[in-house]
C-alpha cells in the first residue's frame, strides 16, 4: 500500500511505515506523519504514539514490543523496540489450501539429465568427498590435478569437478548425532541428481568410517561411486595418483548422458535469504514465495528451511500444515532451537546479524516475518530432519540454522536441484553441484554487486507487481535449470560452500 514515493505502509493494522529512501528530521509525509528523527532507508518510524511495553507491528504481525515511549514520526529500532512474550495461536491446518497441481500435459519443462534412479539433475558435476579432514587436502589436489590437466574439455557434458571437503569425522561414535548428521549429509551430497560421479577419499582410522558408512546406504562400488584411503593406498602421493587415475576412469561414463526435456515437477529448489535488510520481507521474499507457489502448481517441491528465521512466524507455517502431525513437528523443533540457544548461553534474538540492523530489520520476529514469505501460501506438506531425503512433493520445510551454508548443504543434501538465494546486504554464495540464483531486494545492491546478482527485485518498490516479479523468478528457475549459467557459477562460487551441521560433541 504505498502512500508516498519515500514510505510504504504494509498493513492497515500497522503502527510503522517503512522509509523507502533517506527522511530527514522533520520531513513530512503525505500520511502527514512529520518525522521526528533522520530515517535511514528500509528502514522505520512511528505512524502513531506507541505506549512503553506496546506491541510494534508490522505485516499486520508484532515484531516486537516498545522499550519506551515511541513518538509519531519517531524512528523505530533497536534502541526503542525489544522482544517480549508472544502467545500465538497455532491454528494448526486451519489455513491450508489444496494443492491446484496442473495435469502432467500442461506443466512447465526444463531440460535437465534423467538420472537412473528415476530423479533429474540441472547439472553434471563429478565430487570428491572426504570422510574426515585429514583427507581434504589430497581430494583437493586430486580435483586440481584433474581441473589443471584440461582434461575436462574432452568432456563437455560434465559440468566440473568439486572437492567436498569435510571439516571433521574423527572422533565420533557411529551412534551419536554428529556420525548421524554426517552420514546423512554426505550420503546426500553422493545421490543429488545433480552429481553425476562420486569418489570417496579417507584417511583409514577416522572415527567416520568409509565401510561402515557404505554398510548403511548398501553402496557397491561401481563405474559411477569409487572409494580410497590415504593409508590403505600408501601416503598422500600414492592416494592422490590413484584418485586422479579414478577420475579419468569415471569421466566418459559420467560425460554419457544427454539433456532432454523434463517437466518442473522434477524440481527441488531450496530457498535461502541471507544478509537480509528492511526490505527483504517487502519485495525478493515474496516474490519468491509466488515463485514456489508455481513451482508447487507444477507439480515441483520448494523446501524452506533456517529454522531461527522462521521463529516468530512458525504461527503462519502452521496453519498452512496439511495435518496436525506436520505442525506439531514444525513446534516441537522451535522449541528444541530455544533449549539448544539457551544451553549455548545465546538467544533465538542474536539472529538478525549486525549486517540485518544496520539494512533495517529490528528483531528476530520482523526478520522471520519477512523470511517466512520465501515459502508463498500452498499447504506445508512435510517437515524434515537436516539434510534427510526430501521426499514429498509440494511446499515442505526443513530444519537447518539460519547460518546460510550450512542451511544449504542441508537442503542439498535433501536433494535440492537448484537453488534461489534473496539478499539485501549483497550476500556472496553459491553452490556445487547445485546452481544458486541470487536475488537482490533492492536496486541500489543490484546495481553496487551486479557481477553477483542474477535478479533485481528492487523494482517492486518502483511498480512492478509482486506477481510479475515471481513469474519473471520462476522463468528464471527453469532457465538455469536447463543450463544457463548463474552469476555464482561465472564466478566460480562453490568450492568451499560444503560446511555440513555439526550438533554434537568434538572429543
Amino acid at each position: 500500500m504505498p502512500q508516498n514515493p519515500k514510505t510504504l505502509v504494509l498493513d492497515e493494522a500497522d503502527n510503522i511505515a517503512v522509509a523507502l529512501s533517506f527522511l530527514k528530521a522533520g520531513e513530512t509525509t503525505s500520511g502527514g506523519v512529520t518525522t521526528l528523527d533522520d530515517i535511514p532507508r528500509g528502514h522505520k518510524f512511528a505512524t502513531s504514539d506507541i505506549a512503553k511495553g506496546a506491541p510494534v507491528t508490522k505485516f499486520g504481525q508484532t515484531i516486537g514490543f516498545a522499550k519506551e515511549d515511541i513518538a509519531r514520526g519517531e524512528w523505530v529500532h533497536t534502541h526503542n523496540t525489544g522482544m517480549g512474550e508472544l502467545n500465538h495461536d497455532h491454528a494448526f491446518g486451519e489455513g491450508a489450501l489444496p494443492r491446484n497441481i496442473l495435469p502432467l500435459a500442461d506443466r512447465a519443462v526444463f531440460q535437465g539429465y534423467r538420472r537412473a534412479n528415476g530423479k533429474s539433475g540441472t547439472r553434471n558435476y563429478i565430487g570428491v568427498m572426504t570422510s574426515v579432514n585429514c583427507s581434504a587436502t589430497v581430494a583437493g589436489l586430486i580435483a586440481r590435478e584433474i581441473e589443471q590437466s584440461g582434461i575436462l574439455a574432452e568432456y563437455p557434458n560434465i559440468d566440473g569437478i568439486v572437492a567436498l571437503k569435510q571439516a571433521n569425522g574423527c572422533v565420533i561414535d557411529y551412534r551419536g548425532t554428529l556420525f548421524d548428521l554426517l552420514k546423512r549429509t554426505t550420503w546426500g551430497y553422493a545421490t543429488n541428481p545433480n552429481m553425476g560421479g562420486v569418489l570417496m577419499v579417507g584417511l583409514g582410522c577416522e572415527g567416520f568410517q568409509i565401510p561402515l558408512f557404505k554398510e548403511a546406504y548398501n553402496v557397491k562400488e561401481s563405474e559411477t561411486f569409487r572409494s580410497l584411503t590415504i593409508q590403505a593406498t600408501g601416503g598422500t602421493r600414492k592416494t592422490v595418483e590413484a584418485g586422479v587415475a579414478t577420475i579419468r576412469e569415471m569421466l566418459p561414463v559420467v560425460n554419457d548422458v544427454k539433456r532432454v526435456s523434463v517437466p518442473a515437477s522434477e524440481l527441488v529448489l531450496a530457498l535461502q535469504c541471507g544478509g537480509s535488510d528492511g526490505y527483504s520481507g517487502i519485495t525478493a521474499n515474496p516474490a519468491l514465495g509466488i515463485a514456489a507457489d508455481l513451482l508447487v502448481k507444477n507439480g515441483g517441491t520448494a523446501i524452506l528451511s533456517e529454522t531461527p528465521e522462521v521463529y516468530g512466524a512458525e504461527h503462519l507455517l502452521t496453519r498452512r500444515a496439511v495435518t496436525r502431525e506436520v505442525g506439531e513437528k514444525l513446534v516441537e523443533i522451535i522449541h528444541w532451537w530455544e533449549d539448544y540457544t539457551k544451553r549455548n548461553l545465546m538467544e533465538m534474538n542474536n539472529n538478525p546479524s549486525p549486517g540485518n540492523k544496520l539494512g533495517g530489520l529490528t528483531t528476530i520476529l520482523e526478520k522471520s516475518l519477512g523470511a517466512t514469505a520465501k515459502g508463498g501460501s500452498t499447504a506445508l506438506m512435510a517437515v524434515y530432519n537436516y539434510a534427510e531425503p526430501v521426499t514429498q512433493k509440494g511446499f515442505v520445510f526443513m530444519d537447518t540454522p539460519g547460518y546460510d551454508p550450512v542451511s544449504a548443504t542441508g537442503q542439498v543434501a535433501g536433494g535440492a536441484n537448484i537453488l534461489c538465494f534473496t539478499t539485501g546486504r549483497g550476500s556472496a554464495y553459491g553452490n556445487k553441484p547445485t546452481p544458486s540464483i541470487k536475488i537482490a531486494t533492492n536496486t541500489q545492491v543490484y546495481e553496487n554487486m551486479i557481477e553477483d546478482m542474477d535478479i533485481n527485485a528492487g523494482d517492486v518498490l518502483e511498480g512492478v507487481s509482486l506477481e510479475e516479479k515471481g513469474k519473471a523468478i520462476f522463468a528464471q528457475i527453469l532457465a538455469v535449470a536447463s543450463g544457463e549459467k548463474t552469476k555464482s557459477e561465472r564466478l566460480g562460487y562453490g568450492d568451499n560452500e560444503f560446511v555440513p551441521w555439526q550438533t554434537g560433541a568434538v572429543m
